[in-house]
């Protein structure tokens, strides 16, 4: 596992524990067994990190259901044994990550359905609109959903977006200026103009920003009569959910990304139970 990973668990249960979980101390020394239950339907993830914080606590674990796996309700996921006070001190932590992560896995995994269906070419993927100090468990809940991840962070590739723009004035003078130094370039574009000039001047994948399915089919029709689609990745991005993707997977792009998929969580429905 990731050190990363390890020391994030180990912030998530020093903030809700805090200097000791004061209401378990009252079990004393007591050992009991526990479990993991699902209340709904959904993509189980983040099994490995609960595992981890429970075995951290020097309880046991049997895994029975694994990441990326199908749950439905009143499906054991996971039985856990060892010290009372160890296990219902992680309780909080282990099910606020497995909720989240599941949720964002069974959210992926209905678009990844949708999209494929529409369109076997082309890919959904993660975006960096993430809760802080979440992003690595976020992202990896999407690939678990069947998705993607784009960028972890600022330093893996140049993406030119509105704002850079915007303080040179200049499409064309910044991805020159990119690719000086770097071979992969991803331009931000919100018209069919610009997405010519960035593909003139040798962008990577270019991201169809806010702009609607019927508009973007007309720019990816644009480029392949310029013979400039073959060499650029297309994005869409922007206002993307459930609803539309569809239309948005149809219109030819090879890559849709969906910040909500991270930012408006709606958890899986997990609880704990004491044996």
């Amino acid at each position: 596992m990731h050190k990363r990973a390890k020391k994030a668990l180990e912030l998530f249960l020093a903030e809700d524990i805090g200097k000791g979980d004061i209401t378990s101390r009252l079990l004393n020394k007591k050992k009991i067994s526990a479990y993991i239950i699902s209340r709904q339907t959904g993509i189980i993830a983040g099994v490995r990190y609960a595992k981890e914080v429970f075995l951290s606590r020097k309880c046991k674990v049997k895994i029975l259901k694994k990441d990326g796996q199908t749950i439905k309700p009143n499906e054991k996921i996971m039985i856990i044994s060892g010290p009372a006070y160890m296990i219902l001190s992680c309780e909080r932590t282990v099910l606020n990550l497995l909720s989240r992560m599941s949720g964002i896995a069974t959210q992926a995994n209905k678009l990844v359905k949708i999209i494929k269906k529409a369109n076997p070419n082309t890919d959904l993927y993660s975006t960096r609109k993430t809760a802080p100090g979440l992003r690595l468990f976020d992202k990896e809940a999407v690939e678990i959903g069947g998705g993607n991840r784009h960028r972890m962070s600022l330093d893996q590739m140049i993406m030119i977006k509105d704002n850079h723009i915007a303080v040179t004035k200049s499409l064309r003078e910044l991805i020159r200026l990119s690719k000086k130094h770097y071979n992969t370039i991803e331009v931000e574009v919100e018209n069919l103009q610009d997405a010519i000039i960035a593909a003139v001047e040798g962008a990577s994948i270019i991201m169809l920003d806010n702009i609607p399915p019927t508009t973007i089919r007309k720019i990816v029709k644009t480029l392949e009569d310029l013979d400039l689609r073959k060499r650029i990745k297309l994005e869409a991005s922007g206002g993307i959910n459930i609803s539309n993707v569809k239309a948005y997977a149809k219109t030819g792009v090879d890559m849709i990304s969906i910040g909500s998929l991270t930012s408006s969580v709606s958890g899986l429905d997990l609880s704990l139970e004491v044996s």
